[in-house]
């Protein structure tokens, strides 16, 4: 493959041609094989994603020709998310380490630390509760828009929670973020009863009906970041009937369910779920105040 092409500009165009022709899924960080292509290129070669395109002419080193064939290659035939190819993902604006342990970041809740939580949150939150946080991406942009809130970073898998811990340092957040291994919270003690302004959780909410027809792409990703019971509800029940004991009289819980809002409307038709809108696309993300929590009979 390296021995006809020798510039960024004709990896791109020939990753481009490749994954268009291999009709590779996009949907872990890009949505078209163009986008793709450019990310997987400069990265790969370790380039920032703005890099003059002016240098796009320049030529690379045979080392260099052989790393980006060999990514391209394992991203088209063996359909790896080339997150897990490049070791990095991009949440909120800011770069995230991710590997096989944790789900590559997508979520549309970076909309809603932007804009502040507005206009559920009236003020900065002194400490926000990242439940199920995998590679701690909504934690950790939490305390990077919020700059004096101690966030806490809950989740059940070890592994997860060890690349939670490298992006803590990564960010320079020890100070302010802390993780703690948990199954919902289950293993939470009381010194974390009442503290917190926000709960923001992305669980596992994916039914199985999903699960068995998901791009080849998402079963390269941990099944317990995913999979939650038939109707994808499993995790999220949990979270709506517990919440409420963690949180402030005035704290807001947003959880995000995915496709799986459907099967929680029809599982609590009483319930006036408030789903919120995006900009820059994304749904089955609802918020709920403690006080609706602590009157609804879940």
């Amino acid at each position: 493959m390296s021995d006809s092409l020798s510039t960024i500009k004709d990896f791109i165009r020939f990753a481009f041609s490749r994954m268009n022709q291999a009709e590779v899924f996009f949907g872990h960080g890009t949505d078209n094989a163009w986008d793709e292509s450019v990310a997987l290129v400069l990265q790969s070669l370790h380039l920032p994603w703005d890099f003059d395109v002016s240098m796009w002419d320049a030529k690379l080193t045979p080392d260099e020709c052989h790393l980006v064939s060999n990514t391209l290659c394992k991203r088209v035939d063996s359909r790896i998310p080339l997150a897990y190819l490049t070791q990095q993902a991009w949440f909120c604006g800011l770069p995230f380490y991710v590997d096989e342990r944790v789900l590559v970041p997508r979520s549309p809740i970076s909309e809603l630390i932007a804009n502040g939580f507005l206009p559920w949150l009236s003020r900065e939150p002194d400490a926000v509760m990242d439940l199920c946080t995998g590679s701690g991406c909504i934690g950790i942009a939490c305390a990077n828009a919020f700059e004096a809130s101690q966030v806490s970073l809950i989740d059940l898998s070890a592994d997860a929670l060890a690349v939670a811990a490298i992006n803590i340092e990564r960010h320079g957040l020890a100070e302010r973020v802390s993780a703690f291994e948990s199954n919902v919270f289950d293993d939470l003690d009381d010194t974390h009863l009442g503290r917190y302004d926000l709960i923001v959780s992305n669980p596992p909410y994916v039914d199985q009906r999903d699960i068995d027809t998901m791009p080849q792409e998402f079963h390269c990703e941990p099944m317990i970041g995913l999979a939650s019971g038939k109707d994808g509800l499993e995790v999220t029940r949990r979270i709506l009937r517990e919440a409420e004991k963690y949180l402030t009289e005035d704290g807001i819980l947003v959880v995000e369910v995915g496709n799986s809002w459907e099967n929680l409307e029809a599982a609590y038709p009483n319930v006036a779920f408030v789903w919120l809108e995006f900009e820059f696309g994304g749904h089955g993300v609802f918020a709920m105040t403690a006080e609706q929590l602590k009157n609804t009979a879940w």
